[in-house]
């Protein structure tokens, strides 16, 4: 499951196919005379080329000249993917939101919330993993929360998307993405004999996070912890819970569905 979960995640998604590729025309430069459909093609051929900084200004020239009409609303969907693609992803989200919130009623809606989730997905879940010396409770988790409501709202509201299948493997990865760094925080307060607070983290991961890989290390932490406290009967009570828990969440009174399974 983890190797394929992170071939899954290394591959590069061109998810922006929902019109076919069409010829090459004039440069931004020349494009004074053009019209909405001539700029679109021109448009979308530089971003199917990967030329994503000439795509987006020829975009923004469209929108601005054209703002009515089917190409003005289809470039600024193919314009918050070439921000994606780009590496940009506060005006990816800030597109993609504009586009929910002008065109809440178009048939590729589903798509923009789509790209404000990996706008965020891909460049940022790097600032949860595990750095040494530093505490990990500095580090920001807000931009994997926002990948998550936003591929939260696609399932929820479209259900039926070519693209939920894929937004409910990320939105797993996620939750497996938040649990392990709050396991990182509280591991950090265990190591340097924080151990209430220790506590309290371990508890948060179990009530926020149930049903999680990282459910038994929250116990754990809890065990760990109890016992250089000297809390000899929570501790002992800590274990025979962790026990319970390798043969079913039942027996935890953890709930079947968590908050974050929405979709089953």
């Amino acid at each position: 499951m983890r190797h394929s979960l992170a071939v899954f995640l290394l591959l590069t998604l061109t998810a922006c196919g929902i019109l076919s590729p069409l010829p090459t025309g004039d440069t931004a430069d020349t494009s004074k005379s053009l019209s909405a459909e001539e700029l679109y093609r021109q448009a979308k051929t530089e971003l199917d080329d990967g030329s994503y900084n000439t795509a987006i200004k020829l975009y923004e020239t469209l929108q601005s000249r054209y703002p009515y009409g089917k190409y003005a609303q289809q470039s600024m969907l193919e314009m918050a993917y070439a921000y994606y693609r780009q590496s940009e992803p506060d005006p990816a989200i800030a597109t993609a939101d504009r586009f929910i919130k002008q065109f809440p009623n178009n048939a590729h809606v589903d798509y923009a919330y789509y790209v404000k989730g990996l706008a965020t997905f891909n460049g940022e879940l790097s600032l949860l993993s595990s750095v040494a010396g530093q505490d990990p409770s500095e580090r920001d988790p807000q931009a994997a929360l926002e990948s998550f409501n936003a591929f939260k709202a696609l399932v929820v509201r479209f259900p039926n998307s070519k693209y939920t299948p894929d937004a409910k493997l990320r939105l797993q990865y996620l939750v497996n993405a938040l649990s392990r760094h709050e396991i990182h925080v509280a591991q950090y307060y265990l190591r340097r004999g924080a151990y209430i607070a220790a506590v309290n983290r371990a508890q948060d991961i179990i009530k926020q996070y149930p049903n999680s890989p990282s459910t038994r290390e929250a116990l754990q932490i809890m065990i760990d912890a109890y016992d250089a406290l000297g809390m000899v009967q929570l501790r002992d009570d800590t274990k025979r819970v962790q026990a319970s828990n390798t043969t079913g969440s039942s027996k935890m009174g953890i709930p079947e569905k968590s908050w974050w399974q929405f979709w089953k």
